[in-house]
């Protein structure tokens, strides 16, 4: 089991945010791509930040009562996610996850430039992948 790795589940072509895009911005983003949240990358694509739906709900529900709406991304994002290799075994990852950790981890090269993003959804994928390849009907244990 520790040999299924994140470069097999992940997401290539997650949404990404930049550190000055309004919040307003961020969460239309969010709600065409029905992520739960994202990767925030600088001009080179290293991965900066990590920004979430719960930032983005905490932030707008502070400028509604406040009455005022200019906030970027940059101001509520996390400043240091935790970014995984495609290397990293999901079994680890899935033991993280149990936890009160991140339901989405960027996927950085060893440069930490983004290559992508897994997620509960991924981690559940490759278990459920794993668990029917080994009783599947005909399969001979030794």
């Amino acid at each position: 089991m520790q040999s299924i790795k994140v470069a097999d589940y992940y997401n290539h072509r997650p949404v990404t945010f930049k550190a000055d895009m309004s919040i307003e911005s961020a969460v239309e983003k969010l709600l065409q791509s029905c992520q739960t949240g994202g990767p925030v990358v600088d001009d080179l694509g290293t991965v900066i930040g990590f920004v979430s739906e719960q930032d983005c709900l905490q932030q707008m529900l502070n400028s509604t009562y406040q009455n005022e709406a200019h906030c970027v991304i940059g101001d509520v994002m996390t400043k240091e996610p935790l970014c995984v290799t495609p290397e990293h075994s999901v079994m680890t990852l899935a033991e993280n996850m149990k936890i009160d950790k991140p339901k989405m981890y960027p996927v950085c090269d060893e440069q930490g430039k983004l290559m992508g993003v897994i997620t509960r959804a991924h981690i559940l994928l490759a278990l459920d992948k794993h668990l029917h390849d080994n009783y599947a009907p005909g399969k001979r244990f030794v």
